[in-house]
């Protein structure tokens, strides 16, 4: 769908949204968006290229602030425009860094001095973005004060008084249209690579505000992006388009038939969370209550909380003191953990109960880190019913665990069953993603293969 198709308009007690200009079916690419601004997440530095977000053993450094790393020199020199002025600045600061929050800020200032124009402004601008200051607490704002001063003094070498600066670049005004992101959003919520997003998504925004988490095609977190014309999406508990993205770009997708002149939704927040949840969130980060028939009819509240209290609570406490395993002794403790409570808990909570699943998930990650690839098919086997129970129709989330769950499989001579899976996690990824994503593409070769495999047997 061109740009153009997609219309701004006023939305009856939300304010500005986007709609469709004309039918969609499901699985259309709706919008591709490039960001305003994005930085890499600090638990990424190292590991994931600064341009195009792609992960890479072997990647160079910036041979003035020694930081910023890239797959090569063609990555390097794409980047060069919003690394060029930070590049002093981050080298000014050493040996510290920049929180996140700040180091966008920064580049978001550095953009609008250059006033250049930017493709993600094409249906909002920058200018445009609400920054809800009256509704702030104090508490809020005193934060939001302090990360202006952080910035100034990271700014320093770049830009030595704030107060020449044009009147529409408000270091405070700036941390205000990127909440709730800019005191939320912290590097230890990020997802390493072999961690599944299930260990923290009870308790993390998908959307932040005017800002988007980048995630890579497994959806494993590597970043966070300004995106304005994409901020104008309004939310549902139960939307009918997904965002995903291949490296920096943003791609929104159709998940259901939409009808001309239907508003366009995305979910803020986690749907897997219960009802009261949901809208304690929402009340909190964004200043509205949800009124979707999912929060209305508050559908599958009972499931999500079934077995023992007791018992699930001892597990949901559990589940929050994980902290990302960065050593296999590490992933033995937590295996060890995970395995205790799932035994003593058996008969008490079903594997439907949302926090029993994220220890499932948990138990898996730590089996694949470890290699130990039946014991990681046995709980991801258990994880596929409450997926399907939660994440109906057409959800990233659910194609990605099908897919790791069929490679599994694989690695364990079932190859039918493998097969089966990857068919599954198929039909729901050419919807989610599209035939051209990049981990399409991976999905595609493995089922290509394992269909050979089958002709051989």
């Amino acid at each position: 769908m061109e740009p153009a198709a997609l219309e701004r308009f006023l939305s009856p007690g939300k304010g500005s949204g986007l709609r469709s200009g004309r039918s969609v079916r499901p699985g259309e690419l709706l919008y591709r968006d490039v960001p305003f601004a994005y930085v890499l997440s600090k638990q990424q530095l190292g590991s994931v290229c600064e341009r195009c977000l792609r992960r890479n053993e072997n990647l160079h450094r910036c041979s003035q602030c020694k930081v910023a790393k890239y797959c090569g020199r063609s990555c390097q020199k794409e980047a060069w425009l919003d690394h060029k002025q930070e590049c002093k600045c981050l080298k000014s600061i050493e040996p510290n860094f920049p929180p996140d929050s700040v180091r966008l800020a920064g580049r978001i200032v550095f953009k609008l001095l250059r006033q250049s124009v930017c493709p993600s402004e094409k249906l909002y601008s920058f200018s445009d973005l609400q920054s809800n200051t009256e509704r702030l607490s104090e508490e809020m704002k005193d934060g939001l004060r302090h990360l202006a001063q952080t910035l100034q003094l990271y700014l320093k070498t770049e830009i030595q008084d704030e107060s020449q600066l044009p009147p529409a670049i408000d270091f405070f005004q700036i941390f205000t249209k990127l909440l709730p992101w800019t005191l939320e959003y912290s590097p230890s919520s990020v997802v390493p690579s072999g961690c599944s997003v299930m260990i923290f998504l009870l308790h993390q925004p998908l959307v932040t505000c005017n800002c988007f988490t980048i995630s890579n095609g497994e959806m494993q977190d590597v970043g966070v992006g300004l995106y304005p014309s994409m901020s104008l999406l309004n939310h549902s508990c139960d939307p009918n388009c997904v965002i995903v993205f291949e490296g920096y770009q943003l791609l929104l997708h159709s998940v259901r038939e939409i009808q001309i002149g239907e508003e366009l939704t995305i979910s803020y927040v986690e749907s897997l969370m219960p009802t009261r949840e949901r809208q304690k969130q929402l009340l909190r980060q964004y200043c509205f209550e949800c009124d979707c028939p999912l929060c209305q009819n508050q559908e599958k509240d009972a499931e999500k909380l079934a077995g023992e209290e007791h018992a699930w609570k001892e597990v949901k406490d559990a589940v929050n003191e994980v902290r990302y395993p960065k050593s296999k002794e590490e992933w033995r403790h937590v295996l060890a953990r995970c395995q205790d409570l799932l035994s003593n808990n058996e008969g008490h909570l079903p594997d439907t109960n949302i926090y029993q699943l994220k220890m499932l998930d948990c138990a898996m990650d730590a089996c694949i880190n470890l290699e130990s690839w039946e014991e990681a098919l046995y709980y991801g086997s258990r994880t596929l019913e409450p997926y399907r129970l939660y994440y109906p129709g057409f959800h990233p989330l659910r194609a990605v665990q099908l897919m790791r769950v069929g490679k599994l499989q694989y690695s364990q001579g079932m190859v039918p069953q493998a097969l089966e899976t990857l068919k599954q996690a198929y039909n729901i990824m050419k919807v989610t993603h599209g035939t051209d994503h990049s981990l399409m593409k991976v999905l595609m070769e493995l089922k290509e293969e394992y269909e050979a495999m089958m002709r051989i047997q």
